[in-house]
């Protein structure tokens, strides 16, 4: 597992752990405990940069190609910390997330 990644994941499990003893609510990595998240869809990043590389290996210039900003989000909910945290999430939120954590 990469370094950075694993701070991260370090990171995201101290935020969960605080997060359940203090009774607040934390966008955080859902998957580790968090509450819920929000964020930019890393498979579409993946997919953007491997097109970045294809054209760079077909001779386009690094320099020539121009920055992109993520156009596809996700929302994740976990409903597991939500209640355990005594929270209530409208079933109309629940729909509009990609993915809901029970």
């Amino acid at each position: 597992m990469p370094r950075a990644y694993r701070s991260r994941s370090l990171l995201a499990s101290t935020i969960c752990r605080f997060t359940q003893c203090h009774e607040t609510m934390d966008v955080s990595e859902s998957a580790a405990g968090g509450f819920m998240s929000y964020g930019a869809d890393h498979d579409d990043l993946t997919r953007r940069a491997a097109l970045y590389i294809v054209k760079i290996l077909n001779g386009t210039k690094p320099a020539d190609l121009s920055v992109e900003q993520p156009t596809k989000f996700e929302l994740v909910v976990n409903l597991k910390t939500a209640n355990a945290l005594g929270l209530k999430i409208s079933q109309s939120f629940l729909q509009r997330a990609d993915e809901v954590i029970e």
